[in-house]
């Protein structure tokens, strides 16, 4: 058995479980420096609230322009474009084509959005999606491929470089919180590194994981027995001993801090949907985060999760599509963030906070007999937080374009994890590649605010077309840069100053934002040429000298 099979199954009893306020919370060991913060980041603070179980993306948000066709295919579901539950048009500026119609009881996300502190990326997914829940939240987690088997999470490979030597070297008076906190009743590989304890821990009811956790001895036995089970013997007893020594810390964060008085998180869903989904598991999580960071706790990334999206049947009340589990989760998403951010805004904390969904995977485009829907691939990502740039990132699903009736993805979820690590985070491009994305540092989106290294084009008007080529002048090989709003197959061409195309090659922009080509020039003459690219809509050059 590995360690994180063996972690797993001794589950809360070997990680120092507890109670805050009623929270489930694991307290993950975390590393951290003070000198290799600044130079590998910043101080900015990020919360990933895990959508468990596969978010519907099509009733969470409804292609306006393509009612007709979306009500098709789930009539029995459907949210209605009309009445008093009508859905809510996030953006009337926008293009037709990219106008969203979101779930009536997501009114939070609604203001959010028009604050400019919320922002959806369409379409995410990856090559292959895994549909297992086990495999598919591991494969988001671990920041790989669908094949890709770590035995760490990207969280803890990031924090493992930014902050070194853990655990011997923290808490430390620089830097005395732990790096990450995980919440939940499962200990996800989220914050796993390839060796050693994880970068992260668990939380509950503060007083009670104090004395709770005060209890347990902080020396490990002084002998362990030579063998696999001596060894594991040891990580629990390492993974104790870190619980120990932060337990006081975060009881202090905790009394040291407070929650607005004026801003109400909400308990409950107001209306009508199942027993089991009605109460907000959410909101308390989000506010005894908001208050732990107003303790000045330095904690770098938070997780959190809400389970009940795995809505195979009675994803709505058979009476009112508008009703239900779904609808009730949805609720509970879009009004805990938005008591979470004004908590945040009222307490004069919100600068550095950003805060974004993930989920195993989607739903498929049909609904099933049960009212319901089974699993599914593409899935859109939200973000909220002061520093985002705010708006819709890509453009609806093409619901005449199916692949065996599940939604094409047009940003890989990578794209999205690497723009949140090196634009909010801070991540060095060392940084990137201890963490495994740096491949995908040239197809970052734009999302954060004052981000760098993002061309100004695609900050200024997001439309397709060609960035440009490096290197130019160009000796042997160039790439060619072009920035897509939706997956498309390019031709680039290559033609001399008489107008004759001397060389043609294709290039398959496969995801939203930047893709790259490598176009061979050796065999040209020295000289001027024009790189021309089209897709048959667009057409776009620059000048390029061959040397």
């Amino acid at each position: 058995m590995n360690r994180r099979k063996f972690i797993r199954n001794i589950g809360m009893a070997s990680a120092g479980s507890v109670m805050l306020s009623g929270v489930p919370v694991r307290l993950l060991a975390a590393n951290s420096n003070l000198k290799a913060a600044a130079a590998n980041g910043n101080n900015n603070v990020l919360i990933f609230i895990q959508l468990h179980g596969g978010n519907d993306a099509l009733n969470t948000l409804i292609p306006v322009n393509q009612y007709d066709t979306y009500y098709t295919y789930r009539a029995n579901i459907a949210i209605p474009e009309s009445g008093p539950r009508k859905f809510i048009n996030v953006d009337t500026t926008l293009a037709i084509e990219d106008q969203i119609g979101l779930h009536p009881d997501m009114i939070g996300f609604k203001e959010l959005y028009d604050q400019g502190k919320a922002a959806i990326v369409q379409n995410v997914g990856y090559p292959d999606m895994n549909m297992s829940h086990f495999r598919g939240r591991d494969i988001v987690m671990m920041g790989g491929e669908a094949t890709t088997d770590y035995s760490s999470g990207w969280m803890g490979r990031f924090l493992n470089h930014a902050y070194p030597g853990y655990p011997g070297a923290y808490p430390s008076d620089d830097m005395p919180d732990p790096i990450g906190i995980e919440m939940g009743n499962l200990m996800s590989i989220a914050f796993h590194r390839e060796e050693g304890i994880p970068m992260g821990i668990n939380i509950h009811n503060p007083d009670q994981f104090y004395d709770l956790i005060t209890t347990v001895g902080v020396e490990p036995p002084i002998l362990f027995p030579d063998s696999h089970a001596g060894d594991e013997l040891r990580y629990l007893m390492e993974l104790e001993k870190k619980s120990n020594q932060y337990a006081g810390r975060l009881k202090e964060a905790y009394d040291l801090g407070s929650n607005s008085l004026t801003v109400e998180y909400p308990e409950a869903y107001p209306l009508s949907a199942p027993e089991p989904f009605l109460n907000n598991t959410l909101s308390g999580q989000l506010r005894l985060i908001a208050r732990l960071l107003k303790g000045d706790l330095k904690t770098r990334i938070f997780l959190c999760r809400i389970g009940g999206f795995d809505t195979h049947g009675e994803q709505v009340e058979t009476y009112d599509a508008t009703l239900g589990t779904h609808a009730a989760l949805l609720y509970h998403l879009s009004s805990a963030v938005k008591a979470f951010q004004d908590d945040l805004a009222a307490m004069n904390i919100e600068d550095n906070v950003l805060t974004m969904t993930f989920t195993e995977f989607g739903r498929r485009v049909y609904s099933n007999a049960s009212y319901g829907t089974d699993h599914g691939s593409a899935t859109p990502v939200f973000l909220f937080g002061k520093g985002l740039k705010g708006g819709i990132l890509g453009t609806n699903p093409n619901l005449n374009d199916l692949n065996n009736g599940n939604l094409k993805y047009t940003s890989d979820y990578r794209q999205v994890y690497t723009s949140v690590v090196q634009d909010w985070l801070g991540a060095s491009n060392e940084a990137m590649q201890a963490t495994g994305f740096d491949q995908w540092t040239g197809q970052r989106l734009d999302l954060i605010a004052g981000a760098s290294g993002i061309d100004d084009r695609i900050n200024g008007n997001r439309k397709t077309g060609l960035i440009g080529c490096y290197p130019n002048p160009v000796i042997n090989k160039t790439t060619i840069a072009c920035f897509v709003q939706t997956p498309t197959p390019l031709t680039i061409r290559v033609i001399d100053l008489s107008g004759r195309e001397v060389k043609k090659t294709a290039m398959n922009a496969a995801h939203y934002g930047r893709n790259e080509a490598q176009v061979d020039l050796s065999d040209l003459h020295t000289g001027e040429y024009i790189i021309r690219v089209d897709n048959g809509k667009f057409t776009d050059s620059v000048k390029i000298i061959k040397k």
